[in-house]
């Protein structure tokens, strides 16, 4: 009886962590884009910009699911996903339109 709270205890372990390191892929992810976003305007080369942007950030989330995953694990992939959308969510919430839509009215105001 021991072995199966002791297995459940680490199953549980592993999907947590799985789950926290989809929400650092997607801070990674997201950061990094609103980053290349804002960098854009002044930005020499644009598309060399976003492709080189775009790739940096592809390999390094393809790369971090893959490790979640560890093989045929689809459990932690499905963990790690789940973090990665509800950081997405968080993020375009704190960083998203309606700072844009702030700013605007700000400036429009004259303030």
């Amino acid at each position: 009886m021991m072995m199966n709270h002791s297995l459940d205890a680490n199953l549980i372990f592993v999907m947590v962590a799985a789950f926290a390191a989809g929400l650092a892929l997607g801070a990674f992810y997201f950061i990094t884009l609103w980053h290349t976003v804002q960098r854009l305007p002044a930005a020499h080369g644009p598309t060399r910009l976003m492709l080189v942007s775009f790739v940096l950030r592809m390999t390094v989330v393809l790369a971090g699911f893959y490790l979640i995953m560890g093989g045929e694990h689809w459990e932690r992939l499905a963990a790690a996903m789940l973090g990665f959308i509800i950081i997405r969510k968080i993020l375009t919430y704190l960083l998203g339109p309606q700072k844009v839509v702030e700013e605007i009215r700000c400036i429009n105001l004259g303030r």
